[in-house]
């Protein structure tokens, strides 16, 4: 079991220890190792089955096989009880990026050619997309969208110890100014409320800076229900 804790330790860790981070690295693990231990041991974990339950190895072993849930769970905490405040960090590179950098580029998917996006094409993988654009670029409040397709805007996320990147669906300008970004869904699981997650500390991020206007998401799970979204972001 100690094997166990010291690896989601670790893995925690790991993924928290920035280069710049200016606290104590020691102490930063040992309370990790501790906080650990204490929910493991603790009754915060159920294990349903009896075959599991009964037998401390068995235990051990099942704990082993769920250890990145493990992880994203006490690294979720951790992250909400000692954030005091989001910044946005920038690409040291190109901290901005813009539709106008946009190169050429060959697609064998279908486009559609809508007037609010200044892309020549949009390119849709679905008839549940084309709906969704269809949508946008025809309600009245909308000032101007963008497919998210080789924009390189991208959301790096953490679900159950491993990064990844979340590229939403779309970017929406409303004549209001305001910014809203579209992500489409046809069920959602657990993974998905994770991306969400992420994507809205950005927005939060990036409205605390203040200078690149009001951002907020939005999550379609049918056509019908997208006009109503977009609406009730204005107000």
């Amino acid at each position: 079991m100690q094997s166990i804790v010291f690896r989601i330790a670790a893995t925690i860790y790991n993924s928290e220890n920035k280069p710049d981070w200016k606290g104590s690295r020691e102490s930063f693990l040992i309370q990790l190792i501790g906080i650990v231990g204490q929910f493991i041991s603790s009754d915060k974990i159920v294990i349903r089955n009896p075959l599991f339950n009964q037998d401390e190895a068995r235990k051990r072993i099942l704990i082993m096989l769920n250890m990145n849930k493990v992880i994203q769970h006490i690294w979720n905490e951790i992250r909400a009880k000692n954030t005091e405040q989001l910044t946005p960090v920038f690409d040291k590179e190109k901290p901005i990026r813009s539709t106008s950098d946009i190169r050429t580029w060959w697609t064998s998917k279908p486009c559609e050619d809508f007037s609010k996006t200044h892309i020549n094409f949009t390119t849709v993988d679905n008839k549940w997309e084309y709906l969704e654009a269809k949508t946008i670029n025809d309600c009245d409040v909308v000032d101007s969208f963008v497919k998210n397709d080789h924009l390189g805007f991208e959301i790096l996320y953490n679900y159950q110890g491993v990064i990844r990147r979340y590229f939403p669906d779309f970017i929406i300008k409303l004549k209001s100014g305001a910014h809203l970004i579209i992500e489409t869904k046809g069920q959602d699981r657990e993974i998905d409320k994770t991306k969400r997650a992420f994507l809205d500390e950005w927005c939060k991020a990036v409205n605390q800076h203040g200078e690149f206007g009001k951002w907020s998401l939005g999550v379609s799970f049918d056509p019908n229900d997208l006009g109503r979204l977009i609406r009730e972001t204005i107000r």
